[in-house]
C-alpha cells in the first residue's frame, strides 16, 4: 500500500455538504444576466473550477459574451455570501471522524478549494472546524496564481509540510477537474467521490484510482 503522508481534500461536495448552493447561485447569476442555462449544464461545465474562470468558460460554451463574466462573478459573489449566511452547512457523512482518524495517524490534511478565502472561512466557521484539530492548512484560489487543474495548490500544500514526493499525496474531490489537478501534480492516489457535483460516468472520464461514495470510505484504502 502506498505510504500516504498528506491528504489534499476538496471542500464543497467532498468534505462539506452545502446542498450545491454554489452552483445553484452561479446558475441564477448567469440566468439573471440574460443567459438561460440549466443547473445540470453548470454542474458539468463548472464543477471544481475557480469561479470567475468557470463563468468565463461557461459563457464561451454557450456563445455568450466573455466580457460579461466579471460582472456576473461580482453578482454571484454577493449572492453567495447572502445564501451562505442562512444556510445549514453540514459535514458529509462520516467526514469528521475520518479527518480526526487521519490526524491521529499523523497524516497532514489540507483543505483546498476553487473558492475565495473569504467564502472558505465562512464555511469552516459554520462547521466549527478548527485548524490543527480537523485539518492542518487551508489553501484557496486566492493563494495561487493558477487555478485547477493546475497542480499549484497541491505543490503549495506539499511545500508547507516539506513533502517532496508527490506519490505520498492523496488528492480527493467530487469533480473531474479535482482528479486532473491530482494527476497533474503526480499524486500517489487520486480519489473521486460521489457525494458532490458530478456522477460516476462523468468522473470515470478522469480515470481516478478510486471512485468512492464518500471520503470516509478512503479509510479502507489507507
Amino acid at each position: 500500500m502506498k505510504n500516504i503522508e498528506l491528504l489534499v481534500l476538496d471542500m464543497a461536495g467532498t468534505t462539506i455538504d452545502e446542498d450545491n448552493v454554489v452552483y445553484k447561485t452561479l446558475t441564477s447569476a448567469v440566468n439573471d444576466y440574460g443567459y438561460p442555462v440549466s443547473l445540470e449544464k453548470v454542474l458539468s461545465s463548472c464543477a471544481g473550477m475557480e469561479k470567475l474562470e468557470a463563468i468565463t468558460s461557461l459563457l464561451k460554451e454557450i456563445n455568450g459574451k466573455e466580457e460579461d463574466a466579471p460582472a456576473i462573478f461580482e453578482k454571484f459573489s454577493e449572492q453567495l455570501k447572502e445564501s451562505y449566511k442562512n444556510l445549514d452547512v453540514k459535514p458529509i457523512n462520516g467526514t469528521e471522524d475520518f479527518l480526526l482518524s487521519m490526524k491521529s495517524q499523523n497524516k497532514k490534511i489540507v483543505l483546498n478549494t476553487g473558492y475565495t478565502s473569504e467564502i472558505a472561512h465562512q464555511l469552516l466557521n459554520k462547521l466549527n472546524w478548527k485548524e490543527n484539530v480537523h485539518f492542518d492548512a487551508l489553501i484557496t484560489a486566492d493563494d495561487v496564481s493558477e487555478s485547477r487543474p493546475s497542480p499549484e495548490m497541491i505543490y503549495l500544500a506539499m511545500k508547507k509540510f516539506n513533502i517532496t514526493e508527490a506519490n505520498k499525496v492523496l488528492k480527493a474531490g467530487d469533480s473531474v477537474i479535482d482528479i486532473e489537478e491530482g494527476k497533474n501534480a503526480g499524486c500517489g492516489l487520486t480519489v473521486a467521490v460521489l457525494s458532490g457535483a458530478q456522477g460516476k460516468s462523468e468522473l470515470e472520464k478522469a480515470a481516478p484510482d478510486y471512485i468512492l461514495n464518500t471520503i470516509s470510505e478512503a479509510t479502507g484504502i489507507l
